[in-house]
Formats: structure tokens, C-alpha cells, sequence
């Protein structure tokens, strides 16, 4: 874009409007991100946000300790005299299983969030690189006129020198 604008006769920039027009491309890359996340805030439903909660509970091992001392407790509690739930634990395996049926759509749930999230953010990847990409191929170019520059100024220089 500098470059464009640079090039063209009837509207030079100055080294202060082209720090300005700098500043402005970062500030903008910058806040790319937090734009996205801040849309995905917004469209991020109650029930989305729970599910992130419960697959991330779900998956630490707090909840691996705490269902653990849970299944301890129950089996010490129904081995003892006073049992609600006798052995095999037939109530114990009812309750393992509804939480499963529960957990797993919750858990799917959040990994496609986190799935469309990721997308988002490759797609911003890939939009960044293609653009700097695009200025290294300008600063290229220009390193090159800059290279033919120098080779002319040397060569008129050594023509100088000789007669």
C-alpha cells in the first residue's frame, strides 16, 4: 500500500503520514484477534457457556479425584450394614451411566466450539501471513531497485575515476 501510494505522482507522502498510516496497519493487526474473540462472546449462548465449564471440569483432575472419593465413599458406605445399594451396586452403575449419557454430548459440544474457534483463528493466520508475505515481496523489490542504484552509482563512480 505504501508503496502504491508512494508511486503515484500526484500524492507523495511524507515520513510522518506514512508512520501514521504504520501505526494504524499495527493497531488494526493487533486487534484482530480481540475482535474475534469478543464476536464469539457475543454469540456464545448461557448454554455454550456451561458446556465449556462442564467439558472443562469434566476433563481436570479435580473432578478425576472428586468422583473418585465419590465411588470410594459409596461402595464403603453400601458395604457396610445399613446398604441402600447393595453389591453389584445396580443404583452406582444407574448414575455412572446417566452421567455419562450427559457428559459425552456435553463434551462434543465444546469441542466444536473450540473447533470453530481454532478455524477462525487459522483462517486469521493465514490472512496475516499472506499479507506479510506480500511485504516482503515489496520490501524485496525495493532492496532490488536499491541494489541496481548502488551498482549504477558505482559504476558511474568508476568511469570518473578512470580517464
Amino acid at each position: 500500500m505504501f508503496h502504491e501510494l508512494d508511486n503515484d505522482p500526484n500524492f507523495k507522502l511524507d515520513n510522518d503520514q506514512l508512520e501514521r498510516i504504520a501505526s494504524m496497519v499495527n493497531a488494526y493487526k493487533g486487534n484482530i484477534k480481540s475482535h474475534l474473540i469478543e464476536q464469539q462472546e457475543k454469540k456464545t449462548s448461557r448454554a455454550d457457556r456451561l458446556a465449556d465449564h462442564i467439558a472443562t471440569f469434566g476433563g481436570s483432575w479435580a473432578f478425576i479425584l472428586l468422583f473418585s472419593l465419590f465411588l470410594i465413599i459409596w461402595m464403603l458406605l453400601n458395604l457396610m450394614s445399613f446398604a441402600f445399594d447393595k453389591p453389584p451396586f445396580i443404583l452406582l452403575n444407574l448414575i455412572l451411566s446417566c452421567i455419562s449419557a450427559f457428559q459425552a454430548p456435553v463434551i462434543l459440544m465444546s469441542q466444536n466450539r473450540q473447533a470453530a474457534k481454532d478455524k477462525q483463528e487459522a483462517i486469521l493466520d493465514l490472512a496475516i501471513n499472506y499479507r506479510a508475505e506480500q511485504e516482503n515481496m515489496e520490501i524485496k523489490v525495493l532492496l532490488e531497485r536499491l541494489d541496481q542504484r548502488l551498482e549504477r552509482m558505482e559504476k558511474l563512480q568508476n568511469e570518473e575515476v578512470l580517464p
